[in-house]
């Protein structure tokens, strides 16, 4: 232990002293009630710390949904990550991309492909993508309609990801097709 961390426990030592002093003449002769007042605080203290805890593990799984304004402007808010999240729909289903401008390409998970139907087995990987995690296969499809907001886009060219990814990805040749502006705390489309 160095010294400050000495100091920090003597002065910690110094406060319970205080703290269980007052207590001891605040309820003399009243113990039980005492016990009974320490565990009521104990038990809201535990409760605040869990839901705290609990809504942190929520707030993680949760990623802030984009706005359609009535212009037709597409606003992402920045999630807690520093990423962009969005719901695009492929083929009539919802899949939940994260707008990456810095990907070439737009970029499916093979269970999202499964998700619009088509089967990653059944694709020839002749592509290759260099990624932070190394380089993977990569198979191109076309999809038949893309809508995002009151946008719809048909025939438009994606990659199947041959190797484990968390969540698809859209790249600069579909946000390409907007203008993107990033604006403090969130990324806006516009046609």
């Amino acid at each position: 232990m160095d010294s400050d961390q000495i100091a920090r426990l003597g002065y910690l030592a110094l406060l319970l002293a205080a703290v269980g002093g007052w207590i001891m003449v605040e309820y003399r002769g009243r113990l039980g009630l005492a016990l009974r007042t320490a565990m009521a605080w104990g038990l809201i203290v535990v409760g605040l710390m869990a839901g705290y805890g609990l809504w942190q593990d929520i707030r993680t799984d949760l990623h802030p949904r984009a706005t359609v304004l009535e212009s037709g402007d597409i606003r992402i808010p920045r999630a807690k990550d520093g990423h962009f999240y969005l719901t695009v729909q492929v083929n009539g289903t919802p899949i939940d991309f994260m707008a990456d401008t810095g990907a070439t390409n737009m970029v499916l998970t093979a269970q999202d492909a499964r998700r619009i139907g088509i089967d990653p087995q059944a694709l020839v990987y002749l592509g290759e993508a260099r990624t932070a995690n190394g380089s993977v296969a990569t198979a191109h499809v076309t999809l038949p309609e893309v809508q995002l907001g009151p946008f719809e886009d048909r025939q438009v060219s994606a990659w199947v990801n041959g190797g484990e990814m968390d969540i698809s990805l859209l790249g600069m040749d579909y946000l390409g097709r907007y203008r993107i502006e990033i604006d403090g705390g969130e990324m806006i489309l516009k046609r």
